[in-house]
């Protein structure tokens, strides 16, 4: 097994594009956008796609709720024949702030949806005719005037990826998807992901290793491992505040299963009281270090290896610079250290026990 790199662009930045085309280039696997409420995810990547030939390219995530499932296969499937087959369609439910607060749409029963969703993309992939009868979705609409319906464009195979972070939604996406894409991991405690994607993978009679495994990481090279690791770990104060209800947050259950659940509870009690600063400063440092590549050449190679041991296929990096230049070089510095950190992998596989 090796570990192969993807490239989080987000097209808010300056230069987007251009690192998007350098990043082929230089061997990047895959280039994913991200979608929440800035621009969408599909239009960037058709930009990208009529500038480059190879590197894959990944919706990370295109909200469930904001598209029909029938719009989201159009778009995927628009996207696979600009590109000549190189599409991923990540997929995530999202969470109530954004698409009740944003989109306008009931979130409910998210876990039904997703399954539904992929069920009625492959249908419309496939080129069947669209005829469905879920608890979510029911086409044609009962009681309409509408017919079942195929897709006038020519079938294909759409890769279809989950973000999952809930057990249930684990066990789903071991079911039935191409691949996982996932963030609030640390490799020392991948089993808390792994265990229900491979259960329910097995269950399906397939295996963990028929998903590729996808988490997201920053990269950041530096000497000051304390400084920046104290900076990374500051910004998830909004994730374990803000990005959820003080009921139920995605991102801090996940860390409560990975033993940080008196920490976030705090943290996320100091920012409703609206002490940002301290909700900031009470996240531990091991948060910002243990769930990105921070640090010289030698530490994020040793990281590497560790998402590499745990079972992690693909890790999709955000680079921290300050310009095109001090991005490309950073990558660039990166799939060397990958490519070392594979070869060590073929060479140790192949010598004798």
């Amino acid at each position: 097994m090796t570990l192969s790199i993807g490239l989080s662009v987000n097209p808010q930045g300056p230069d987007w594009l251009e690192l998007a085309c350098e990043a082929e280039r230089l061997g990047v696997d895959s280039i994913w956008v991200p979608e929440f409420w800035a621009y969408d995810a599909f239009t960037p990547l058709a930009a990208i796609a009529a500038r480059t030939q190879r590197v894959r390219l990944a919706t990370g995530i295109a909200q469930l709720g904001a598209r029909t499932p029938a719009m989201l296969a159009m778009s995927a499937m628009s996207l696979q024949h600009i590109s000549d087959g190189r599409f991923v369609l990540g997929i995530g439910t999202s969470g109530p702030q954004v698409m009740e607060g944003w989109h306008g749409v009931g979130f409910s029963r998210p876990v039904r949806r997703t399954r539904e969703t992929i069920e009625i993309i492959r249908i419309i992939t496939a080129g069947e005719r669209l005829s469905y009868s879920g608890e979510v979705y029911r086409l044609p609409l009962p009681g309409s005037e509408g017919v079942p319906i195929r897709s006038r464009a020519a079938a294909c195979f759409v890769p279809v990826y989950v973000a999952a972070l809930g057990p249930a939604n684990l066990a789903l996406t071991g079911e039935l998807a191409d691949g996982w894409i996932g963030n609030s991991f640390f490799p020392e405690s991948s089993e808390v992901f792994f265990g229900p994607l491979g259960v329910a993978a097995r269950q399906a009679g397939r295996s963990l290793s028929d998903l590729d495994l996808v988490v997201a990481v920053s990269v950041e090279f530096t000497e000051d491992i304390e400084a920046a690791g104290r900076r990374h770990a500051d910004g998830y104060a909004f994730t374990f505040g803000a990005m959820g209800s003080r009921t139920d947050n995605f991102y801090n259950n996940a860390f409560a299963r990975q033993g940080f659940g008196e920490d976030v509870a705090e943290v996320q009690r100091l920012w409703a009281e609206g002490d940002r600063e301290a909700a900031a400063a009470r996240v531990p440092i091991e948060i910002g270090l243990g769930t990105n590549l921070i640090g010289p050449p030698d530490v994020v190679r040793d990281r590497l290896r560790a998402y590499l041991d745990s079972g992690v296929t693909t890790l999709r990096v955000n680079p921290i610079g300050r310009d095109l230049r001090e991005l490309v070089a950073g990558l660039g510095l990166l799939l060397d250290l990958v490519n070392d950190v594979n070869g060590r992998t073929e060479r140790d596989a192949g010598s004798p026990a």
